[in-house]
Formats: C-alpha cells, structure tokens, sequence
C-alpha cells in the first residue's frame, strides 16, 4: 500500500529525514490516521509531504517496521527515499481528478492519507 504522510516543515521536514536516513513516525492523534498507521507494512511507500506555506509533496520514503503495541499511538519506522523531481503542490492535486475522492482533499486535516497506485505514480512523476 502507498501513502502519504503530513508533516510541518519548521517542526519537521524531509530534509530532517535526509540527514537521519530513518526516523519513528509517532504522535499522531486522529483516529483515522492511527488506523492508516496500523495497517502499514514494511516496504510500503510513502510521499512526504510538507503542510504550512509549502503545501507539496517533496519527497518518498518507505516502511521498514510498524509497532502496533500501544494501539492509540503506533510507531511507524521509516527510511528515506528520493527527492521527487519536482514538488508537487497541493494546487495541482486537486486540479488532477485522480484526488477528486482522495481523503487528501476531502479530509484536510488528515495526517496520514492512502494514495492509489495512480496517485503515487502521479506524485513520482
């Protein structure tokens, strides 16, 4: 499964992400966020994207273990991936009808969103 996860550049960035190679995704407190979370599985994808002023996808990483032994608050271990070629705002997803139904723009305040293979494959382009 692909997804994307959320975070504030200042607080933390993919750049953050880059120089640690590997971080623990945690913290995050809506419940259909945490599900998202639980279901992951090492080798899942993941687009990072930069909310605040940025509002874009910049980059990819990837699961490598999901601790789900505090149901409410499980710890997603990641490691980086790519830079995207080019950023990928907010502006243009919801432009493109591939994230017409996407919990990304229906649901904005969700941290953690699925994407479909389509969309994926829209983001690393």
């Amino acid at each position: 499964m692909d997804y994307l996860l959320k975070t504030e550049p200042s607080v933390y960035s993919f750049a953050d992400l880059q120089r640690e190679k590997e971080t623990v995704w945690d913290g995050v407190t809506n419940p259909v966020a945490v599900k998202h979370l639980r279901e992951m599985k090492p080798g899942d994808r993941l687009v990072i994207y930069h909310t605040g002023d940025e509002k874009s996808a910049v980059g990819t990483a990837s699961v490598i273990s999901v601790n789900t032994s505090d149901a409410k608050n499980p710890q997603v271990k990641i490691k980086v991936g790519d830079v995207l070629s080019k950023p990928v705002t907010l502006a243009e997803m919801k432009a493109n009808k591939l994230f017409a139904e996407s919990p990304l723009v229906r649901q904005g305040r969700l941290s953690v969103v699925p994407l479909t293979k389509e969309q994926w494959k829209f983001l690393e382009a």
